[in-house]
């Protein structure tokens, strides 16, 4: 037994090993279809998807390392590895490289390092340790208010950079909250009021207060014809959901025209049809969306992308890498990624539910929750249902810091799942 314990293959599972090598390595095709020229060596690592190779390189030292520690020591140290990345991202604001208005890198000669996209994975040990622990109840306030502080700390350090789009993926812990006895309530709420802000952005503020006030009336009208004591239990609520939907509908509208940059506001009005702007702010997703459907069926084959080999999206290797799917490999080969992603999330999630301790359990669904918001959010800005936020397809788009981060993620869950049925 000993012995098996010493090995560091011994008992991971090869499914999401071979998943992971499928997507970076089909990944790394694709950035190289968008990053190279005719004149384009294979080993030119001056190039984009020449660096992108180095990096895929150099996550094998990266995974045997996350593989020569056993399981128990990412539980022992998980507070420390969360201490270490607040510490990183707070460093930034010191010591960071400002690139496209963010600072969010560290420059370290001729590499640069992001280190949010580490914090992501140690953000999940923190919430599986805080969670792991047999006294800890969800159902208790101060115990959802320190899992709400360790999720949204770093989220708010990220935001300060500022960099939006990757503090949007925190939001993704709220799917392991609720598979860990958080109430429904918190994720209804959510939805409804980012229903309810998209549409002060659609209908005037004092029309969308006047039709839901109405709404409520008719609705407490009726439970009294019902119930007359209704009112006499509930007025507080009552009050206190007219006087919560004002203050976000009013507050929303403040926010919208006076917080919000330009360059924001004109992403959620072209996106919401309300105007069109193909050259400027839309620039990027009118391309990107007009290079998807140029793929047709069956896609223009490797390196044959009119619109990709002439850089008719910009920055297409990162983001928008998925339009270089659709259009060189065409719906089938857009439908085969998403099909992969979709292994790997069933894949995590059946292996999560087979964990003995809380501990690998929480984590794998916290990897799958980041895993599939960071999935749904790219291919929705793509294809243009969903405004520009920058923000990866996992082990796809271009960047060093970013597969490390997604490897590093992965990999740990790989441990984890290897030794779960040992007792240490």
């Amino acid at each position: 037994m000993r012995a098996e314990r010493n090995n560091i293959f011994y008992g991971i599972d090869w499914t999401l090993i071979i998943v992971y090598m499928l997507l970076v390595s089909f990944g790394w095709m694709n950035i190289y279809a968008a990053s190279s020229d005719n004149d384009s060596e294979l080993f030119d690592f001056s190039t984009k998807y020449g660096k992108q190779l180095l990096w895929i390189l150099l996550s094998i030292p990266l995974i045997i390392i996350t593989l020569f520690f056993n399981s128990k020591f990412y539980e022992k140290f998980a507070s420390i590895f969360y201490m270490v990345s607040l510490v990183s991202l707070v460093g930034l604001f010191l010591f960071g490289k400002n690139i496209n208005g963010a600072t969010s890198w560290y420059n370290f000669g001729g590499a640069s390092l992001q280190p949010s996209e580490f914090a992501k994975a140690f953000t999940a040990l923190a919430v599986a340790k805080l969670m792991s622990d047999r006294k800890y109840n969800l159902g208790l306030l101060k115990n959802q208010i320190k899992a709400f502080i360790i999720i949204f700390l770093p989220a708010i350090l990220i935001v300060l950079q500022p960099d939006a789009g990757s503090a949007l993926i925190y939001l993704s812990f709220f799917f392991v909250l609720n598979r860990e006895g958080l109430t429904l309530a918190y994720l209804i709420a959510g939805i409804s009021a980012i229903v309810l802000f998209i549409l002060t952005l659609v209908i005037a503020p004092w029309l969308l207060t006047l039709i839901l006030f109405s709404i409520i009336t008719l609705f407490v009208l009726y439970a009294l014809y019902k119930n007359s004591r209704f009112l006499r239990f509930n007025w507080i609520k009552v009050l206190g959901l007219y006087t919560v939907i004002g203050a976000f509908i009013f507050s929303s509208s403040v926010i919208y025209n006076d917080v919000f940059e330009q360059h924001h506001r004109d992403r959620f009005e072209i996106l919401l049809g309300k105007t069109s702007d193909t050259q400027r702010i839309g620039y990027n997703t009118n391309q990107s969306i007009q290079t998807i459907s140029s793929g047709g069926l069956a896609g223009k084959g490797f390196l044959k992308g009119d619109k990709t080999q002439g850089d008719f999206v910009p920055e297409q290797h990162t983001d928008y890498i998925f339009s270089v799917v659709g259009e060189e490999w065409g719906f089938l080969g857009s439908t085969l990624v998403i099909v992969l992603f979709m292994i790997l999330l069933y894949r995590i999630i059946y292996l999560a539910e087979t964990h003995n301790n809380k501990f690998g359990r929480i984590y794998g669904y916290g990897l799958a929750s980041i895993l599939f918001f960071h999935l749904i959010v790219n291919v929705g800005m793509v294809i243009g249902l969903l405004p520009t936020v920058g923000i990866p397809l996992p082990f796809f788009s271009y960047g060093g810091s970013s597969l490390w981060g997604f490897t590093l993620l992965l990999f740990i869950f790989i441990k984890l799942d290897a030794h779960k049925n040992y007792d240490w």
